[in-house]
């Protein structure tokens, strides 16, 4: 948080949460077509260090090739993925954000650099607990709020962190600062 980065969307995803905020994401059909080398040039414009890759689920594609490009370059690559779909790509940080109705695969965890669990009601810091359990012991483990019930949602994660401090809240920055 914080870094300048690129970001890259990539269109499609058939995890579908009740509360995702990037709905627009799901149909890979709705959004044009545009090769890799073409998004590594329009990357490359904006003098960016760092790519990261995310969705709809960005691992629904091989992400191989991508990876290669942005290395090539000198370019830091960080995904953001449920983990439903096995990994490709090369990785300087894995965000796995498990979704409760599609887990991710098994081999993902050891391989997070970041748990990240996404809150929208009391049950969910249930579904915190048994991956905390399932990832490796260097993973920064995060609970963030579903940005809907957000005001609702932050006094519970405050006393959640004070019970159990190997977790911190995770926020969408990007929204209280209004970038798109």
């Amino acid at each position: 948080m914080g870094k300048p980065a690129y970001f890259i969307r990539i269109g499609g995803c058939d995890i579908g949460c009740s509360w995702c905020d990037t709905k627009f994401s799901w149909d890979p059909d709705i959004h044009p077509v545009v090769s890799v080398d073409q998004v590594v040039e329009n990357l490359k414009k904006t003098g960016a260090l760092a790519a990261v890759i995310t969705g709809g689920e960005p691992l629904i594609y091989n992400l191989d090739y991508l990876c290669k490009q942005l290395k090539i370059r000198g370019i830091e690559t960080y995904i953001e993925t449920s983990g439903a779909y096995p990994l490709s790509g090369v990785w300087d940080w894995i965000c796995l954000s498990p979704k409760i109705h599609q887990p991710p695969k098994e081999e993902i965890y050891k391989l997070a650099n970041e748990l990240k669990v996404i809150i929208t009601k009391y049950s969910d810091l249930e579904w915190a607990i048994k991956n905390e359990n399932l990832v490796n012991k260097s993973c920064h483990l995060f609970v963030q709020p579903e940005w809907t019930v957000h005001d609702e949602i932050i006094p519970l994660l405050v006393d959640f962190v004070k019970s159990n401090p190997q977790w911190r809240v995770s926020l969408q920055a990007h929204k209280f600062m209004h970038i798109p």
